[in-house]
């Protein structure tokens, strides 16, 4: 643990950084999961599930937890998901 003030403050403030990107994350995960089970069980509520993933992953990008191409990667291939279950 740091002596100096501003160290200190530097070790709080990137904790909760950390726990607030974790929990972003954690969630952008659980979006595309739930998009994917539904559009494999050809799920009526696919489409409201795959915009909310889309909203998650352009979040997570803009906040710079992923980068932007892998962002956009990623709602394409949900896309083509969609696509064909359609």
């Amino acid at each position: 643990m740091p002596n100096i003030k501003s160290a200190i403050k530097r070790v709080k403030v990137s904790e909760k950084n950390n726990a607030q990107n974790t929990a972003a994350k954690s969630a952008m995960r659980t979006a595309v999961k739930k998009f994917e089970a539904a559009a494999a069980n050809n799920d009526e509520n696919a489409k409201e599930l795959l915009v909310n993933a889309i909203k998650h992953l352009d979040k997570a990008a803009s906040k710079g937890l992923i980068h932007k191409n892998a962002a956009n990667r990623k709602k394409a291939r949900l896309m083509k998901k969609f696509s064909a279950q359609a």
